[in-house]
């Protein structure tokens, strides 16, 4: 009986952690809009053919594995995850990443080499970020459904993801790897997405 009311008690947990723990973000870009600053750059990833702009910067770059891809308008190919992302460290004011985090892998083999994308790809946005710039995720996550239902998604983020082991003080991805540490600025729900707004620290 013990394990029983031990397992309900998780249950009910998680469910408060999950839906009830975090505040609702649908006006999220109300937020975003509190960073805007002049002659700023942003990167949408995975963008597709027309990249997202929240923090409304000056200068948009996108980049995506070949959907999309124009260099004319800014929009350069990168197999996220896998290669690295083609601009100099320090570059970007902004990082988004809309529905694209839970199609990124946790672990893949370039040949016989075994590697953790999500990971890599973390460790990349902060290089490409500048000191205090600010990077955005939004993305299906756990336990709302939209993170499970779709075959490709592969990546499945909880509401202590980002916190534990990406941002300050804890940092645990370090020791698969990631180089780096954010600040969580704020955390919450749109609808089925889970937004998380994440401040570049030295």
């Amino acid at each position: 009986m013990s394990r029983i009311l031990y397992g309900l008690k998780m249950v009910v947990l998680n469910l408060y952690r999950g839906y009830f723990a975090l505040p609702n973000l649908r006006g999220y870009k109300k937020i975003c809009k509190k960073f805007r600053k002049l002659d700023s750059k942003a990167l949408d990833l995975g963008c597709g053919v027309t990249p997202k702009n929240p923090f409304e910067a000056s200068e948009l770059f996108g980049v995506d594995v070949d959907y999309g891809v124009d260099q004319s308008k800014n929009i350069f190919p990168c197999d996220l995850g896998m290669q690295r992302l083609p601009f100099p460290d320090d570059f970007f004011d902004f990082v988004t990443a809309h529905d694209l985090i839970e199609h990124i892998p946790r672990i893949a083999y370039k040949g016989d080499e075994r590697c953790s994308p999500f990971i890599f790809l973390m460790s990349e946005i902060y290089r490409v970020l500048k000191d205090d710039g600010v990077f955005l995720s939004h993305t299906p996550s756990y336990p709302r459904i939209a993170a499970f239902s779709d075959p490709t998604h592969v990546n499945t983020i909880s509401t202590m993801t980002f916190k534990l082991f990406f941002c300050a003080p804890f940092n645990w991805a370090t020791r698969y790897g990631y180089v780096g540490s954010f600040q969580m600025l704020a955390e919450g729900w749109d609808e089925e997405n889970l937004v998380s707004i994440m401040q570049k620290k030295k």
